[in-house]
């Protein structure tokens, strides 16, 4: 018997657990590590796990067993049929699973499950539609560092890109640069050291310092602007015609709307819900069907 319904959103960055009753009604939210699965399937399932067990010590319930549990994921790096069939054959035991893209999850959450699109920006990026026949699609969401444009990991990248220039002596030195330099070790040798090393998260959380520094330092300005032309033709490729209401979702939607285009930024709608809920409603759906 199932006692319990779990809505995952799942990123490169961090993991949001929604613990719910089996009627819908929320219970309580938990939180773990990232579980894109571009991280590995048992990374992946691990950081949900410790989301749920989050999610049931917040609503002060005792851990039930795998069994009385039903499970819908969004998950960055499901556009991977591969590594989404490895997921689910790995399921340690829930009683239900419902796996889809992170895009899916978030445009099923930003309008209620009905027709409409988003554009997610968080620690990569992605348009989805769902459009009012039913039929679904998807734009970008290629995976860093080839894609995911204006997604944190990308932004993130271009702020590397510019402190390489400045500590060759190719471009002046700037506060910004000396704050991004920073981070990233605050040596040439460091930097070198730190970009052996570095994964999609941690050029994902250089974005905070290029969003800090860009209302008074024009590269950081200039990064966000690009990132927001990028937005712009995600927008168009999704609906060319602007008939579908699109939510722009993720860590970064907020945070990126003044540098948006005019056009594009007077066509937002506020989502009514995010990946989470979405993944929710995915499993009341695969639980009914």
């Amino acid at each position: 018997m199932i006692e319990y319904l779990i809505g995952v959103d799942g990123g490169g960055t961090k993991t949001v657990v929604r613990l719910a009753r089996p009627d819908g009604s929320l219970l309580a939210e938990g939180s773990g590590g990232p579980s894109g699965l571009l991280h590995g399937i048992q990374n992946a399932w691990h950081s949900v796990e410790e989301a749920i067990a989050s999610a049931f010590a917040a609503a002060g319930i005792a851990p039930v067993p795998r069994a009385a549990l039903a499970v819908g994921l969004g998950l960055a790096g499901v556009h991977n049929r591969q590594w989404g069939d490895n997921f689910v054959a790995a399921n340690p035991g829930y009683a239900a699973v419902a796996l889809e893209t992170d895009a899916y999850t978030t445009v099923l959450g930003a309008h209620a499950g009905q027709p409409g699109a988003i554009i997610a920006l968080g620690t990569g990026s992605v348009g989805e539609i769902l459009c009012a026949d039913g039929s679904r699609r998807e734009v970008g969401g290629w995976g860093f560092p080839a894609g995911d444009e204006a997604g944190g990991a990308w932004i993130g990248l271009r702020a590397v890109n510019h402190i390489q220039q400045v500590v060759d002596g190719r471009v002046p030195a700037n506060a910004f640069a000396d704050a991004v330099i920073e981070a990233c070790g605050g040596s040439r040798d460091r930097i070198q050291v730190w970009l052996a090393n570095a994964s999609q998260t941690q050029y994902a959380q250089l974005a905070r310092l290029v969003l800090q520094f860009a209302p008074g330092e024009k590269t950081a300005r200039a990064i966000l602007l690009e990132a927001g032309r990028q937005v712009a033709l995600i927008a168009r490729a999704l609906d060319a015609t602007g008939t579908l209401p699109i939510a722009l979702c993720g860590g970064l939607g907020e945070p990126m709307h003044p540098y948006l285009p005019a056009d594009l930024l007077a066509a937002i709608v506020a989502p009514r819900g995010d990946s989470a809920s979405g993944a929710l409603r995915l499993i009341q759906q695969h639980l009914k069907e």
